[in-house]
């Protein structure tokens, strides 16, 4: 036996509008809190500046290594901050594949962009050289981070609709 309801189209798309509307908002909130703002962003490219330039002064080996700690230190205090600023996560969106990616697609070009700026400039003294190296890796990396966030941002949204057509398909 078939039981029937007539189903008014407009109550049914102004009933769906008021789910998707804050689902929305969710993924946009989740999309800004990704990127860290502009103080994260432009305090990790100061920190990678002054890191790089000063790594690459030909330090003794102490130097260097007091150079890391305090690179990873400040680094972390950075993270500690925003970490209590943004305290959004949905569910099971942790670190997506696509965020891995950024991260590793990231860090090969910076990594090559050093490396690539070290062998253009090694007939320089270290003095001019460091700075010109550092420079040219914290472009790349502010270059790379706005399409990077926002591409691995963007899988959560379709993730989410994707979990939403087969939540509806059951």
């Amino acid at each position: 036996m078939t039981v029937s309801m007539p189903v008014d189209a407009e109550q049914a798309w102004q009933d769906l509008q008021r789910i998707r509307v804050p689902q929305e908002r969710v993924y946009d909130e989740f999309e800004r809190s990704v990127s860290g703002g502009r103080g994260m962003t432009y305090g990790t490219a100061a920190l990678m500046w002054v890191f790089l330039a000063g790594v690459g002064m030909d330090l003794p080996q102490w130097g260097v290594g007091l150079f890391m700690a305090a690179y990873v230190g400040l680094l972390s205090a950075l993270v500690v901050m925003s970490s209590r600023r943004n305290r959004m996560q949905l569910h099971h969106t942790r670190c997506p594949g696509r965020m891995w990616a950024a991260f590793g697609a990231a860090a090969v070009l910076v990594g090559g962009t050093i490396v690539l700026a070290d062998h253009l400039t090694e007939p320089l003294a270290p003095i001019v050289a460091a700075p010109i190296q550092a420079t040219a890796a914290v472009a790349v990396y502010l270059l790379c981070l706005g399409p990077a966030n926002r591409w691995a941002a963007a899988s959560v949204r379709s993730g989410g609709e994707q979990a939403a057509e087969q939540e509806t398909g059951r």
